[in-house]
């Protein structure tokens, strides 16, 4: 299926230091095992807190502007015409930052394998998604989030 991305709106958000807009261009075009969205960043700001999933592996592809993106082996320039990959293990952690004074524009990829597990190192939080992975459009039959360092023993 194909779709026109001038004929979606934005999704805004606006969390803490997260701020950014999104179109699901897979959503629209009716994807079910790609996920695919084009993302700006405003000046200054910053994508998603740094993460990593599990079942899921990432992508970005820069369209217009420059930024940063942080991995777990440092911070590394990217702009117009870079393709960044990011694993679906503790090496894929990655978080896209805006440093410039012009907005950054690129498309986001994702398999959309289910259940998944992902984890947020500075937060020390992991979210668990089953039925639809992160992204998904379905309704999820289990969602949460919780504390890396929670720990119970199986017959409690």
């Amino acid at each position: 299926m194909q779709v026109d991305e001038s004929e979606l709106d934005w999704t805004e958000y606006d969390e803490d230091e997260t701020t950014f807009r999104r179109k699901e261009l897979g959503d629209a075009a009716g994807t079910d095992q790609l996920g695919c969205s084009l993302y700006e960043l405003p000046p200054g700001e910053k994508s998603w807190p740094y993460h990593y999933h599990t079942a899921n592996e990432e992508a970005i592809y820069v369209l217009a502007g420059a930024g940063q993106v942080r991995t777990p082996d440092g911070t590394r320039s990217v702009s117009e015409g870079v393709f960044v990959s990011f694993p679906a293990d503790e090496s894929g952690g990655h978080r896209v930052i805006n440093d410039t004074d012009e907005p950054l524009r690129y498309l986001a990829v994702s398999t959309m394998n289910e259940p998944d597990v992902t984890l947020y190192p500075d937060k020390e939080m992991f979210g668990v998604y089953v039925g639809s992975p992160p992204g998904g459009r379905d309704e999820r039959t289990f969602e949460g989030y919780f504390p890396t360092d929670a720990e119970t023993e199986y017959w409690d």
